[in-house]
């Protein structure tokens, strides 16, 4: 497993702040909705000047398809390794960003999101009429046919979706609570041990990191358990 880090702290300087803390560790770092609309480009440059830090663009792209393609093709263009897109956008969106990065020199992994941590099942059903576990797949399989590089999940769902995928096809899954904390406004988390368990890929990793007395102390600890 690989560690991502939310950067998702009220200030470009905290967020700085935190990652040159933690530039000697070879680290995803995420950069979200709040952060990228009130710090843009220049921040993601900014980051990629301190270290040898790989980031995660997490935008969630949803829009028809040739809105996605175009907005991929501008992400590509800063250099970012990885970013998301929102799977219930449809397969024919997704197939278009791919297509669309073809055409860039280096692009970047392309994650589909199957269903946000922050929902549990009768809040999801309330807005997808389907369980958890049966709409992550077909996500996920969409996903996979539409060439993407993996997805977004939690980590209870990560080993189902290799199984009917392919083990390499990528698994991130968000609100991780390292060692059993508090899971504040995310329903479906986990540990590490049981990130383990189920095959995933990169665990992201926010509060328990950047709200830690010592967020360096706390990521080193984490590092030793993936």
């Amino acid at each position: 497993m690989e560690l991502c880090v939310a950067l998702d702290l009220p200030s470009k300087e905290k967020n700085i702040e935190l990652a040159q803390k933690l530039r000697e560790y070879p680290l995803w770092l995420k950069v979200g909705l709040r952060s990228f609309i009130r710090d843009g480009k220049e921040f993601i440059k900014e980051l990629k000047s301190l270290g040898e830090f790989k980031i995660f663009l997490d935008l969630k792209l949803y829009d028809i398809p040739n809105t996605m393609a175009d907005a991929a093709e501008e992400i590509a263009k800063m250099g970012v390794e990885m970013f998301n897109v929102h799977a219930s956008a449809g397969k024919e969106a997704m197939s278009g960003v791919m297509q669309r990065l073809q055409l860039v020199p280096k692009r970047p992994l392309v994650l589909a999101v199957t269903a946000l941590t922050s929902f549990d099942e009768k809040q999801f059903r309330t807005i997808y009429n389907d369980t958890i576990e049966h709409k992550v797949k077909q996500f996920a399989k969409e996903a996979y046919e539409a060439r993407l590089d993996g997805v977004v999940c939690s980590a209870f769902e990560s080993s189902l979706i290799k199984q009917i995928t392919n083990t390499d096809f990528l698994t991130l899954a968000p609100g991780i609570r390292p060692f059993g904390e508090s899971g504040d406004d995310q329903k479906r988390v986990a540990d590490l041990q049981l990130a383990k368990q189920n095959q995933v890929d990169i665990v992201v990793v926010g509060r328990p990191i950047y709200q830690a007395s010592d967020p360096k102390a706390a990521v080193e600890k984490i590092l030793t358990k993936l």
